[in-house]
């Protein structure tokens, strides 16, 4: 059985993953060079940590991990209720701090959700696909997932709650949600983002917006951290200004430039060729894994690898836009590049599950 696993994976998820964790390294090791190095040190002791639970992960059954995600859903929305009471950092009390480490429950929330909606839509679609378009079951669907995101975006934390809405937007088209929902959910947004920002956004939010139209509003302010990263990306031209050479990323203009603008680090010293590299590598990786999802062997495997291509794809669309100064600064990773173990502990768990899905698709029946 676990020959047919291993024949089974989609080794291509690893190659990337393997790459992109490689690149960010690379732009870690640059980064921190005047921090004696820091960061990029407890990058690899997390690294280190990560590997044993990717490999018991890919080896249990995903269809069991389906069993126990109401108990892991249940402790996730513990964590981030328990979370609130903790000392802000940066003005957002998103962490546990434990020792020399911090800990962001948000991150690991991600597995719980996409585990346990997966879970649940499979159990409402039992007398058929079609199910999922009544009303109170999508209120069911909608709960679960506002509960958590409504949790993060006390802390608060804008970006993680809207890569909740993009799982969850990428699971109900695979799940066959009708044209209708769709349109009104247009609609919805075009009605809520206005009033929003009007009337419920704090104005640290609502200037991060009004910073996203028109950096040059505040230069030295709250627009300084885009305009800086945006002559980083452009300074790199081609082939880059070389590692530990760049000009915005080793004087201090770039900040911060290990978690948010890592991309901007890259683009600086790496150049445009390996900042398209690694635009290129999250392709192949979101691609592989919708790839995965069309091939599962049921629907719950389905649900659970398109809802971690929508994790993905919104991290990725989202970080790399915001230094490019196409988004707005929201905060978000970019994933196995930027610093954070709990990011990068998070992410990697959600490739051992992609793995794990992989290995036990349909055809694996008919390896020999």
């Amino acid at each position: 059985m676990k020959k047919k696993i291993l024949h089974n994976i989609e080794w291509g998820i690893l190659v990337c993953t393997i790459l992109l964790i490689a690149i960010g390294l690379l732009a870690l090791f640059s980064s921190t060079q005047n921090s004696n190095y820091e960061e990029f040190t407890k990058q690899i002791m997390w690294l280190g940590i990560s590997i044993p639970i990717i490999i018991v992960v890919v080896l249990i059954d995903y269809n069991f991990l389906a069993k126990l995600s109401p108990i892991i859903y249940g402790v996730s929305l513990l964590l981030l209720v328990a979370v609130l009471f903790t000392q802000p950092i940066n003005g957002a009390t998103s962490w546990f701090s434990i020792g020399p480490f911090t800990l962001q429950p948000s991150e690991f929330a991600k597995i719980a959700i996409v585990l346990f909606l997966a879970s649940i839509m499979v159990k409402l679609q039992k007398r058929g696909r079609d199910e999922i378009n009544r009303f109170w079951k999508l209120a069911i669907i909608f709960s679960i997932v506002a509960v958590p995101v409504l949790l993060i975006i006390k802390q608060p934390d804008y970006g993680t709650a809207l890569a909740f809405l993009s799982a969850l937007i990428f699971m109900l088209f695979v799940a066959g949600i009708r044209k209708r929902y769709i349109f009104i959910a247009i609609l919805l947004v075009i009605i809520i983002v206005p009033v929003a920002y009007f009337f419920i956004l704090p104005d640290h939010a609502k200037t991060r917006i009004d910073v996203y139209l028109n950096p040059d509003l505040d230069p030295r302010g709250a627009g300084y951290n885009i305009i800086q990263s945006k002559l980083a990306i452009g300074a790199g031209q081609a082939f880059g200004m070389g590692l530990l050479k760049g000009n915005q990323t080793q004087l201090g203009y770039l900040y911060p430039k290990t978690t948010d603008f890592i991309f901007a680090v890259i683009g600086e010293e790496l150049g445009f060729v390996a900042a398209g590299a690694v635009i290129l590598l999250y392709v192949v990786l979101i691609t592989k894994t919708v790839q995965v999802a069309k091939t599962a062997k049921n629907d719950l495997g389905s649900y659970i690898t398109i809802g971690i291509a929508g994790i993905f794809f919104f991290h990725m669309i989202e970080n790399i836009g915001m230094t490019m100064g196409l988004l707005p600064i929201t905060g978000i990773p970019l994933p196995f590049v930027s610093y954070g173990g709990s990011s990068l502990l998070t992410n990697l768990i959600l490739i051992a599950i992609l793995l794990n899905v992989s290995g036990r698709r349909q055809k694996a029946l008919f390896v020999e």
